[in-house]
């Protein structure tokens, strides 16, 4: 009987979805095990063999652990909001949910090829008004709640008027915006309720507030700062610029020390938590409020080193700080006006690289040094950043070398314009150090002694309080496009109204075009019926808008991480109509024991999901805040390109080992497709893929043309992309999942080269061949032997150590030992195959699924138990022992485990070797250490 992979993988497949095999229990007396896949974007270029490596890994996971007696739940859906549909909706006038669908099939019908053990039934897709109405649920909670930094927790905004209505919003210590003025309870109860509103907006979760965003005039949307790179879109590479605008953001800051200290919880990579923690950067200091002299402002400014606040010369301030226009003199306007527009679109990144170049401006204002008195000037310069601390910084040019460089190409005091402090240059420099002194309470202290002291007297003068910053911002959560979640907002008199539960999903409407209106208003400005009638509590026509009774819809989406930043708890309970997941999944589930996921999504998905997460426990919706306990990044499977060789300023191509030094040529990518794996290249098939080869001459080497080769990111640019569709077609999907994982340690990136799949395709082969000869099944029932026993026990004992421990390819390679020596014993015992067939079942489970059928199995091997290790088998039975002549080890001699010193000494000097070596020497003693060593002394 020939193995033919392809009727039986399309066999059990079909079985898989008529049996719905893999469909979770809700609740069940078993423990629960959640393995979770980042799910993927229904992109229409479908799968490439480098997207299913993590789901392969949690698959094997995931059937492990149903052969352990654990209910599993492994769901999966599609991430199918987002900008690619829409700007291929732009460029061919379909509708995104039309192309998403199709999209959508194209990926199940690969994933399921694969053979991957989803519960389909639990299935999302973030486009779904089903799904999103909870993620629009989430949002409303957001903007009805605020968060109390004494009870370290969100509470409802209503708790929060209750407090104005007694005491006003003194004494407060929640999270809000930095320009809250203060109130009293009689003054909060005089406001009109427009003015209540928008001092509401200050401190709620969600919010709406001006904010300077990227800007993607191409793409016509704002960007998260993790969609920039280099200054440009991540996707497309359009140019992306700074702009002020009306947003909605997310107060993520408020949860950031918690966001810290959760990293010390969960089991995630070293490197990811990092990357966190890199992204919020908490500092430890102090803010500090300096006067301009002459007006009413002051500029505040964050420190880490307060005590060197009697070594300041000057104030610089970002050229983007909102006070810059107000401190400006007249007679520097047009100067400082044109440093400012010059940064204004610059990104963060070049913004540091420009920074080396010292630059910047003089204000024209001085500010007034807090203790001393003395006027210290106000520059502005491109060195300091409004994204970190307040966007200014007290000078201390003998402290810090940015400053010091500064206050030398300006020609600045370096050292203090007041005789406070004994700072030098030197100092600075690392020649010496230095102590306080003139300063009254600094007296005599060394340098870095004295912060304590100065926070102490700065809170005491009211100048200033102890502050701990975080480099983290709140999360920009509008995007001017149209497929995306509507935001469930509509406004009145210029205040944002949320819906009510009852009125959602906030289903996106129909457009005819998907890009900006004329006016500037986002995509669903197009819309004809987008209006909120508030007595009938429905969607209207917005040519009825009479801001009466019915009001303008907010014409934002939610961005693309929304759906994504709780799509684990709905899985949980996805067919729930009246919440987003009941207390009684939420409770069995309860969080996700292993994810699966690639660390790029370090500071935008899994840093806002666990924010969220953070924020439904806080409300007692989800049962732990934290959703993952293990997280595992997958590396990336690299493509293998395949490179021809034109002369330069002509049509004529030279084969790789034909080129010399003298030769000017330029590399061309071509499709791997073209390429047999000799790296000779089809030129028949070459001249048809692309036009400008038509013409092509080709100087070949022994009559082929041979092409270079180079391993890159895998991707369709590239031409370097392989479809898993092809390799099953070829060897099945048995193979792919056994080489992928064949192809290193699941973290690392590895190359593909699918010469070398034919390896674990003849592996599969060579284990049909210990069931099968010609049409007959050969397995016996007969008992056995010792040593088929040993290679079963062995395996089972290194494949479970290898899957606890994700180690998927040494697995692979123990199956393959195992296989070779099952061959080499001529194993036909069923009590040995039959246990290492359901051992096998989670990397190959098609093919396990045949073997365990012909076996006589009905049920499928799914469920089956897995196979128990037993220590007595693999225990050795004789030892290889050294032996050795006054300490030097001479031969090995084998012998039973259970003789004693007696028989052990008896046997070693009846060897013709020792009789050899030994001749005319006498025996002094023979030392035996039981199963290690024997030592002859002789003399």
């Amino acid at each position: 009987m020939k193995y033919n992979f392809s009727e039986i993988e399309e066999k059990w497949q079909l079985y898989w979805k008529v049996k719905q095999t893999f469909k979770t229990d809700q609740q069940s007396i078993k423990p629960k095990y959640y393995v979770l896949d980042m799910f993927p974007y229904p992109s229409g270029a479908g799968l490439h063999v480098g997207h299913p490596l993590g789901y392969i890994a949690s698959d094997i996971v995931a059937r492990y652990k149903r052969h352990k007696g654990f209910n599993v739940l492994h769901p999966q859906g599609f991430d199918s909001f987002g900008l690619p549909a829409e700007q291929y909706a732009i460029q061919t006038g379909q509708h995104p949910a039309k192309t998403t669908a199709v999209n959508i099939i194209q990926y199940k019908s690969q994933l399921n090829r694969i053979g991957f053990s989803f519960d389909w039934s639990r299935e999302v897709q973030t486009s779904d008004p089903a799904y999103y109405k909870w993620t629009q649920w989430i949002f409303l909670q957001l903007f009805g709640h605020y968060y109390d930094y004494r009870q370290n927790k969100a509470l409802p905004i209503s708790h929060l008027i209750k407090i104005f209505e007694n005491n006003g919003n003194y004494n407060l210590k929640v999270a809000c915006d930095s320009d809250i003025s203060f109130f009293s309870a009689s003054e909060w109860m005089a406001f009109s309720w427009k003015e209540r509103q928008e001092i509401l907006l200050k401190y709620r979760l969600t919010y709406l507030a001006e904010s300077e965003v990227n800007w993607c005039e191409e793409l016509g949307t704002v960007l998260a700062n993790d969609e920039v790179i280099d200054g440009v879109s991540e996707r497309g590479g359009y140019a992306v610029v700074k702009k002020r605008m009306p947003q909605w953001s997310m107060r993520i800051t408020a949860y950031a020390q918690r966001l810290l200290d959760g990293l010390e919880t969960i089991d995630w990579p070293d490197p990811l938590k990092e990357m966190q923690r890199n992204w919020i950067g908490k500092s430890i200091g102090a803010k500090i409020r300096f006067a301009v002299k002459g007006g009413s402002q002051n500029i505040e400014v964050f420190t880490t080193r307060p005590d060197t606040i009697f070594g300041v010369t000057y104030l610089t301030v970002a050229p983007e700080h909102p006070l810059v226009s107000q401190i400006t003199t007249p007679i520097q306007q047009s100067v400082v006006q044109e440093y400012v527009d010059y940064n204004a679109n610059m990104q963060i990144k070049d913004r540091m690289i420009h920074a080396k170049q010292v630059s910047g401006v003089n204000t024209g204002s001085v500010a007034i040094h807090p203790f001393t008195g003395a006027e210290l000037p106000i520059w502005i310069s491109n060195y300091v950043l409004l994204e970190y601390g307040t966007g200014a910084i007290m000078a201390v040019p003998c402290g810090d070398q940015r400053d010091y460089l500064f206050a030398k190409h300006f020609d600045l005091p370096l050292t203090e314009i007041f005789d406070n402090v004994d700072i030098s240059e030197e100092a600075f420099m690392g020649k010496s150090g230095f102590t306080y002194k003139n300063s009254d309470f600094l007296d005599g202290l060394k340098y870095g002694y004295g912060i304590k002291k100065i926070l102490d007297e700065i809170e005491v003068k009211g100048i200033g309080e102890r502050y701990v910053n975080f480099r983290l911002r709140d999360a920009i959560f509008a995007r001017q496009r149209y497929w995306g979640e509507p935001i469930p907002i509509y406004y009145k008199e210029g205040i944002p109204i949320p819906l009510k539960l009852i009125n959602l999903p906030l289903v996106l409407p129909e457009v005819e075009k998907y890009l900006p209106t004329k006016t500037g208003d986002p995509p669903l400005g197009n819309a004809d019926e987008w209006a909120w009638d508030e007595e009938k509590q429905e969607v209207v026509k917005k040519d009825l808008i009479d801001n009466v009774t019915i009001f303008p819809l907010e014409l934002n989406t939610m961005p693309g991480w929304a759906g994504s930043s709780w799509y684990f708890n709905r899985y949980m309970d996805s067919l729930n109509e009246k919440e987003f997941a009941s207390s009684e999944a939420l409770s069995y589930w309860r969080d996700v024991d292993l994810y699966i996921g690639g660390i790029e999504h370090a500071t935008g998905h899994l840093l806002y999901s666990r924010f969220w997460q953070k924020f439904l426990y806080d409300i007692n919706k989800v049962s732990t805040d934290e959703y993952a306990k293990k997280l595992i990044n997958q590396g990336m499977i690299l493509g293998n390109s395949a490179f021809v060789y034109r002369e330069k300023g002509t049509q004529n191509y030279i084969s790789k080992n034909l080129i010399d030094q003298d030769s000017k040529v330029e590399s061309l990518r071509v499709s791997v497709d073209l390429v047999d794996s000799s790296n000779r290249l089809d030129i028949g098939r070459l001249k048809q893929w692309q036009p400008h080869f038509h013409g092509a001459t080709f100087e070949l080497e022994n009559g082929d043309y041979i092409v270079g080769r180079e391993v890159e990111k895998m991707s369709k640019s590239k031409y370097n992309e392989v479809n898993p569709d092809q390799i099953c077609s070829q060897y099945g999907a048995d193979t792919l999942r056994m080489y992928e994982m064949f192809l290193g340690p699941i973290h690392q990136s590895k190359p593909w080269n699918t010469a070398g799949i034919t390896g674990v395709h003849n592996f599969l082969k060579k284990l049909w061949k210990l069931f099968f000869e010609s049409d007959n099944l050969i397995v016996n029932n007969t008992n056995p032997s010792l040593k088929e026993n040993k290679v079963l026990h062995q395996t089972i004992k290194k494949v479970t150590h290898g899957i606890e421990k994700y180690s998927f390819n040494t697995c692979v390679s123990s199956f393959m030992i195992a296989v070779n020596r099952f061959s080499e014993l001529k194993c036909r015992c069923r009590k040995v195959l039959e246990p290492f067939t359901v051992l096998l079942s989670p990397f190959a489970p098609h093919i396990s699924e045949e073997l365990w059928y012909q076996l006589g199995n009905r049920e499928s091997i799914a469920n089956q138990p897995y196979p128990i290790f037993k220590e007595e088998y693999i225990l050795e039975d004789k030892k290889e022992y050294p032996i050795s002549f006054n300490g030097k080890k001479r031969f090995t001699l084998e012998m039973d485990l259970d003789l004693n010193v007696e028989e052990i000494e008896r046997i070693v000097l009846r060897d013709r070797r020792t009789i050899q070596y030994i001749r005319e020497k006498e025996v002094k003693k023979v030392i035996v250490v039981p199963n290690r060593i024997v030592n002859i002394v002789v003399i």
